[in-house]
């Protein structure tokens, strides 16, 4: 049966990549309509000219406006949130897909939202609606990466999750967000929740500094605590909670010289990106200003920034028992420069939404709200993960 999905912030850098790859013959499920929301109409008229299919349906739309949301979502079979967490409307559109009675997958992002998400799973479970919530690449591909390490563990003492990036090429001169902006810059400056001694612990920013050895191009890498829902859901899931563990952390690294700019800013006081600021009597966010002026200097100086190569390693680390034997079990994840990358942004967030959005549409809803872990099977998941060639290991060493 053909599906319809309403893709919120669909012309947006994530949602257009989700788009470009709902388009392909990659996809496991029919759709008849890919009904593009999003309130830049230039980016609507963009994403109209850069991908040939008709199928998309573009609709100009302002989410704070409650029944224009709500006519986009009604009658759809699944709604898309790629608006940015740090934008503040997570929850309207969650709540808008319920009373519509449409499921819902949203991208997630530094576990904003996670905890008001999923204390309303009864009221989704009784209207009969799924939710999976958190599911891009970290969090999303990143949760499932958990649950195969878990999966093969007996018991649990600590499962570590990591996530790397690195460039390859000359340097740039320019500085070029990986992600979004409020996203990076609150990694960096705000507290994070990890689960350590069997409990959740608020952390401050950029602690638990950890060197690891990695193969190029990363080499010897420094990771640091960052806010994220992978920790706020993966030590509480059926099949690893029950399996007794006591620790999990989820830590980040970025390529040095990014790692440097970013760090600059906090320090200039950008972490603080929300609290307005005066500047000639107008109200100002510095989240606002700062994205316009990267924007502006990306434009003006788009011919300085040189051809860069993007490699990512997502990674978990487990350590328990098999067997009666202490066992620790490693998985990852490599994304690494390939053609069928190029038209994406983050190719890697927006094909995991895109898998996550297939895979709910694909079996049979179970209704309720669901971290990505607990909704999603290895033996479906990784299989649409090697389809894109991202490059998949698993191993287990004896300790």
């Amino acid at each position: 049966m053909s599906k319809t999905i309403t893709l919120m912030g669909g012309a947006g850098l994530m949602g257009e990549g989700i788009v470009r790859d709902l388009a392909t013959d990659r996809t496991i499920v029919e759709l008849t309509s890919i009904r593009v929301c999003d309130l830049s109409e230039e980016r609507l008229g963009a994403l109209a000219a850069g991908i040939d299919d008709q199928r998309i349906d573009l609709c100009h739309l302002d989410v704070t406006h409650p029944e224009r949301l709500r006519e986009a979502i009604e009658g759809a079979d699944l709604c898309i949130n790629a608006v940015p967490t740090m934008a503040g409307h997570q929850m309207v559109i969650f709540e808008a897909a319920l009373a519509a009675r449409v499921d819902y997958v949203d991208l997630g992002g530094l576990g904003t939202y996670t905890t008001r998400q999923l204390a309303e799973r009864e009221r989704f479970k009784e209207a009969g609606v799924t939710a999976v919530i958190g599911a891009g690449a970290d969090p999303g591909m990143s949760n499932v990466i958990c649950r195969a390490v878990a999966d093969e563990l007996d018991s649990i003492d600590s499962i570590n999750l990591y996530w790397a990036a690195e460039v390859s090429g000359d340097e740039s001169p320019i500085l070029i967000p990986p992600y979004s902006v409020s996203t990076v810059l609150a990694e960096y400056a705000h507290p994070s929740v990890q689960f350590l001694d069997g409990r959740h612990v608020e952390c401050p920013p950029m602690s638990g500094i950890e060197t690891i050895d990695l193969p190029e191009p990363w080499g010897r890498a420094d990771f640091m605590h960052s806010p994220h829902s992978e920790q706020l859901t993966v030590p509480l899931a059926d099949g690893i909670r029950d399996k007794g563990i006591r620790e999990f952390t989820w830590k980040l690294h970025l390529p040095k010289r990014e790692h440097e700019a970013w760090l600059g800013l906090v320090k200039a006081g950008f972490g603080d990106f929300n609290r307005p600021v005066e500047i000639g009597g107008v109200s100002v966010k510095p989240l606002d200003l700062l994205n316009k002026m990267m924007e502006r200097n990306i434009v003006e100086n788009r011919e300085r920034i040189p051809e860069q190569e993007s490699h990512e390693i997502h990674f978990a680390v487990g350590r328990g028992t098999k067997d009666g034997r202490l066992v620790e079990v490693r998985c990852e994840v490599i994304v690494e420069p390939d053609p069928l990358y190029d038209d994406y942004v983050d190719a890697c967030t927006s094909m995991n939404a895109s898998i996550a959005a297939q895979l709910l549409l694909r079996n049979t809803p179970r209704p309720g709200v669901w971290a990505p872990e607990s909704y999603f099977t290895i033996g479906e998941y990784f299989p649409e993960l090697e389809k894109r060639n991202f490059k998949i290991s698993k191993a287990s060493t004896a300790l």
